[in-house]
């Protein structure tokens, strides 16, 4: 907590922010803690203890050279031209230099902002108990993310579809820099502030791009293949975000903003988490392509970048970059099929291995197989055959399946322990499923925030069987009537 703070972003001038304290939570108290977010921050073992950590982490106080401030963007929401937007509920406190390079700290739930547009700038115990467990969750996983590091609540009351009470989550990342930054000043012709924020980002957070020979194009190839990678690291473990705005992208191919996501239960590709997405837009089959689409609103974005001072025509700057787009058509594919190989077990490449990874997500969904479940059990096919083979009514259909998978094994020379015990790293025991979320949330509004603790505690270990057998369990019949929608 003896962190020197600064706030590179605030150099970028006044056309990007707008600078104001935060609105604090009155009597607040702390709800929970990630110890392994303040180990990445490099933070004491004791330090909810040091000096006023629960009033600056609740909004009612700041340390020197904190400069809070809310960022301003725009973005596509639900395919829709949506205009300005900016964080509402969010302050970018500062950033301070961590064992893992330099991280920015940010209040969500914080108070109204400029762009909080008809919200009130507040986020509530539960949708705030969702992200932290969520963000802490896909970082144990191995998957990008932005981090949380704690959540303070206030018995304030907040109106959602009931009144809820307060809360504000500490989120942590390297930068909170979106698709919807770079839209906003291409969009209102702000191309020399545009120009600064591109550069910005390079010098800082994609060095290697200085010295291509087009940086613009370069980085729009970098966050090409972090999106498509991100994008395969979401269908591999059956999670949908459930908002992917173009405002919601991270430049850093970051899992950023929390709000209804969820982790496949029974497996169907057309599953909508979202109960505020009417068409399924973000539904789980469709996020790759989604990704794509994303991509194409940041590089038209970009092109006043290329259709400038180097005589490039805004055709050819188009061109250029349509062509860097090209590289997902591949890379998003080849991605989820090498996380798909690795669930499967293999190790090798062959030709018919996409067959028999569409045949056995098509029996999965046919029998509505539970995602997380039934890839961990396949671990165990060749001791324990029956333990998969439960999961299918079509008993046939899965003996086919299973007589071409024990070929390719065998093709390989695949050892079965070895292979059990790579696939169980591989192929998670413990997800943040709705269930398990609604249980700590449920505690939490009594004022027992244990369950978020422990729970907290087993997602951290997600590739070990848990203590608990339900962690890791069929979620129970009254889990079928949870929804999360866009309030969530």
């Amino acid at each position: 907590m003896n962190a020197v703070w600064i706030n590179r972003y605030a150099s970028l001038g006044p056309e990007f922010f707008t600078e104001l304290p935060a609105t604090g939570l009155p009597s607040p108290h702390w709800v929970a803690q990630s110890p392994a977010c303040a180990e990445l921050l490099g933070f004491p073992a004791d330090w909810t203890e040091q000096g006023d950590a629960l009033n600056i982490f609740s909004g009612n106080t700041t340390l020197p050279g904190m400069r809070p401030l809310a960022t301003v963007y725009s973005g596509h929401q639900f395919g829709v031209w949506a205009g300005q937007l900016g964080d509402g509920r969010a302050l970018m406190l500062g950033e301070i230099e961590t064992p893992n390079g330099p991280m920015e700290l940010q209040l969500k739930g914080a108070g109204l902002t400029p762009y909080s547009r008809m919200g009130d700038g507040r986020a509530v115990l539960r949708s705030s108990i969702r992200e932290f467990l969520c963000s802490e969750a896909m970082a144990a996983l191995g998957i990008p993310t932005t981090r949380a590091l704690c959540i303070t609540g206030s018995a304030l009351p907040v109106r959602r579809e009931t009144i809820e009470t307060a809360a504000v989550v500490t989120r942590v990342a390297p930068s909170f820099i979106r698709f919807g930054h770079f839209e906003h000043f291409a969009h209102t012709g702000q191309h020399a502030a545009l120009k600064r924020l591109a550069d910005f980002f390079i010098e800082h957070h994609a060095p290697e791009c200085r010295e291509a020979e087009n940086p613009y194009v370069a980085l729009l190839d970098k966050v090409t293949r972090q999106t498509a990678s991100l994008m395969a690291d979401w269908h591999a473990v059956g999670f949908m975000h459930g908002v992917m705005n173009t405002d919601n992208m991270s430049l850093l191919g970051l899992t950023i903003d929390y709000g209804p996501f969820g982790f496949m239960d029974a497996f169907d590709p057309g599953h909508i988490c979202n109960h505020s997405d009417d068409r399924g837009r973000y539904a789980y089959g469709r996020q790759g392509n989604v990704g794509f689409w994303n991509l194409h609103a940041l590089a038209q974005a970009m092109l006043p970048l290329l259709s400038g001072d180097d005589g490039m025509s805004h055709d050819e700057a188009g061109e250029r970059l349509l062509a860097t787009l090209e590289t997902y058509k591949t890379a998003f594919p080849t991605e989820l099929m090498r996380r798909m190989r690795a669930k499967l077990g293999l190790l090798t490449e062959r030709a018919d291995d996409q067959a028999l990874v569409d045949d056995w997500l098509k029996l999965m969904a046919a029998a509505r197989a539970d995602f997380t479940i039934t890839f961990r059990r396949l671990a165990d096919f060749a001791t324990a055959p029956d333990a998969v083979r439960d999961h299918f009514l079509d008993r046939t259909a899965f003996d086919a399946w299973a007589q071409r998978y024990t070929e390719r094994l065998a093709a390989e020379g695949s050892d079965a322990a070895e292979r059990a015990a790579r696939m169980k790293r591989t192929n998670p025991a413990v997800v943040l499923r709705n269930h398990l979320a609604e249980n700590a949330i449920r505690a939490a509004s009594e004022g027992d925030f244990s369950e978020t603790t422990r729970l907290l505690k087993v997602l951290q270990s997600p590739y070990d069987e848990p203590a608990v057998a339900a962690d890791a369990a069929l979620p129970p019949e009254w889990a079928q009537g949870l929804e999360v929608s866009c309030s969530s």
